[in-house]
C-alpha cells in the first residue's frame, strides 16, 4: 500500500481535531482511500502554544514552506488571505492536492484557484467551507449533476441562528442573545462577520457558482445582516404564524428581458413555521435545495465546531488520496455557464411590512392606492388596535399596527413602494420591512 504524506497548515479548533482524527484512526482511512495517510507535519506559527488536543510535539513546525513542498495533500485550516493564499499554490506547484476550509479566500479568489489546480492536474476540495460537517457541496456538484437545479436556501450561519432563535423561543432581545452566543463560544469577541452576513455571503457565493455552474463573485450578492431586528419583530412574526431566519439565498429567475439569471442574496427571511428550515434550532445549519427533477433536498447537521468540521476535512482528504491511488481527477466546480447577476429590477421576492398608522376612514384606501401605483398587489393584510397613543399623532386619536405580506414582485418596485409608504399623512412610521420565502 502506497504511503501519501499529508502536511497540516493551521492547528487550531478545526486543525487540532483534524490530526487527532489522522492518528487515532489510520488503519481504517487507509482501508478507504487505498493508501496510509501519514501526517507529516503542522505548520503553527508557535509551536509552544497551547493547544485543547495533545499531539506529538515532533511533528510541529514554523516552516510552512518546507512542510508544503514534500506533502502530496496539503490542507489548508490557517484561514484569512495571506499567506494561506500563497502557500496552497505552492502546494499546487508541487503537485500536492489541496483541501481547504477556508470560504473567504474561495469566495474572493477561488476561479483563480480552481484554475491553477486543473493545469498542475491536482484537486482542490472545500466541502468544509459550507455547513460544517453537513455534505453539501459534492451532492450539488456531483450527485445533482443530471439536474438543474433552480433555488438554494441555507441557513449557513450557526451564529445568527443561535441569535434568532434565542429571541424567538425565549424572548430575549438582540443585545441579550448575542452575548449568550459569545458565552458559548458560537460568537467571536468581533461578530462582525457574523451578525452583518458576511459570513454567510461567502458561503452564499460557493454555493451559488456550484449549483448555476458560473463564477458569482462576492460583491454580487445583496446582503443584510440581522442587527437591526428586534424583539418586536420576532413577536409579530410569531403572531402571523413565521419565524425569522437569516438565509443565503441563490436562485435562478427570468430578467426583464428574457434571458436567464441568478439573484444571490443574505437577508433576515420570514419563513412559514410549517418551512422545514424554520425547524432548525440553536446553532445547526441547513440548505435547502430544489431542482427541477429531484424535487425538493434538506441537508441539516452541525455547521461549525471543531469535531463537525473536521469531519468533512478529512473526508475530502479521503476522497483526495482515492483519486491519487486511482490516477485521474474528479471535478468539484464547473463554471461552464455564465448567467448573470440579476439586479433590484428583476430578482423577485415578497415583503413583509409593519406600519404604524392613524386609526381613522381611509387609510387602508390611500395604503392600497400606493400598491396599486407600483404594480404591487397585497396577498395578506391584518390590522391590530394599539392600547396606547403612538408619538406624532394628535393625542386621544387612536392607532393601529398593519402587517401587511405582498404577492411576489420585483425587489425595486416593493422598495418604491415602501418610500412612497412613507410619505403618506396617515402612516406613522414603518416599523418593519422583512423579506418572506416559503408562501
Amino acid at each position: 500500500m502506497n504511503t501519501l504524506k499529508v502536511a497540516l497548515l493551521g492547528c487550531g479548533n478545526v486543525g487540532s481535531q483534524v490530526a487527532r482524527i489522522l492518528l487515532d484512526d489510520g488503519q481504517d482511512l487507509a482501508r478507504r482511500s487505498g493508501a496510509r495517510l501519514e501526517l507529516a507535519g503542522i505548520a503553527v506559527r508557535n509551536v509552544d502554544a497551547p493547544r485543547d488536543v495533545e499531539l506529538p510535539r515532533e511533528l510541529f513546525t514554523e516552516d510552512a514552506e518546507a512542510l508544503v513542498k514534500d506533502a502530496d495533500v496539503v490542507i489548508e485550516l490557517m484561514g484569512g488571505m495571506e499567506p494561506a493564499r500563497s502557500l496552497i499554490l505552492r502546494a499546487v506547484e508541487h503537485g500536492a492536492s489541496v483541501v481547504t476550509g477556508n470560504k473567504a479566500l474561495l469566495a474572493a479568489d477561488g476561479p483563480a484557484l480552481y484554475e491553477m489546480a486543473a493545469a498542475a492536474d491536482v484537486e482542490l476540495y472545500f466541502e468544509a467551507a459550507v455547513a460544517g460537517a453537513i455534505p453539501i457541496l459534492r451532492p450539488i456538484s456531483e450527485s445533482l449533476a443530471g439536474d438543474r437545479i433552480t433555488r438554494v436556501l441555507g441557513i449557513v450561519n450557526g451564529t445568527t441562528n443561535y441569535i434568532l432563535d434565542q429571541m424567538d423561543t425565549t424572548g430575549a432581545d438582540f443585545a441579550d442573545a448575542l452575548k449568550a452566543a459569545q458565552a458559548l463560544g458560537y460568537a467571536e469577541a468581533d461578530p462582525t462577520a457574523d451578525i452583518e452576513g458576511l459570513d454567510a455571503a461567502a458561503k452564499g457565493t460557493l454555493l451559488a457558482s456550484l449549483a448555476f455552474h458560473t463564477v458569482f463573485p462576492l460583491d454580487a450578492v445583496r446582503c443584510q445582516g440581522i442587527t437591526s431586528i428586534t424583539a418586536a419583530d420576532i413577536e409579530a412574526a410569531r403572531d402571523t404564524g413565521f419565524v425569522i431566519k437569516l438565509l443565503a439565498i441563490a436562485e435562478k429567475q427570468t430578467a426583464k428581458d428574457g434571458t436567464a439569471g441568478v439573484s444571490v442574496r443574505v437577508h433576515p427571511t420570514l419563513l412559514p413555521r410549517t418551512h422545514p428550515l424554520a425547524a432548525v434550532h440553536g446553532a445547526f445549519n441547513a440548505v435547502f435545495v430544489e431542482a427541477e427533477n429531484a424535487g425538493q433536498l434538506m441537508f441539516y447537521g452541525q455547521g461549525a465546531g471543531g469535531r463537525p468540521t473536521a469531519s468533512a476535512v478529512v473526508g475530502d482528504v479521503v476522497a483526495a488520496a482515492r483519486r491519487i491511488v486511482s490516477g485521474g481527477r474528479g471535478r468539484t466546480e464547473t463554471t461552464g455557464e455564465q448567467l448573470q447577476v440579476l439586479g433590484e429590477d428583476s430578482i423577485l421576492t415578497s415583503y413583509y411590512i409593519g406600519l404604524d398608522v392613524a386609526d381613522q376612514p381611509g387609510v387602508l384606501a390611500k395604503i392600497a392606492h400606493v400598491f396599486a401605483d407600483h404594480g404591487v398587489s397585497i396577498e395578506v393584510m391584518r390590522q391590530t388596535m394599539h392600547t396606547e397613543d403612538l408619538p406624532g399623532i394628535a393625542d386621544g386619536s387612536a392607532a393601529a399596527e398593519l402587517r401587511i405580506i405582498t404577492h411576489r414582485g420585483t425587489e425595486a418596485s416593493l422598495a418604491a413602494t415602501v418610500e412612497a409608504i412613507k410619505d403618506l399623512d396617515v402612516v406613522n412610521s414603518v416599523t418593519s420591512v422583512l423579506r418572506v420565502e416559503g408562501v
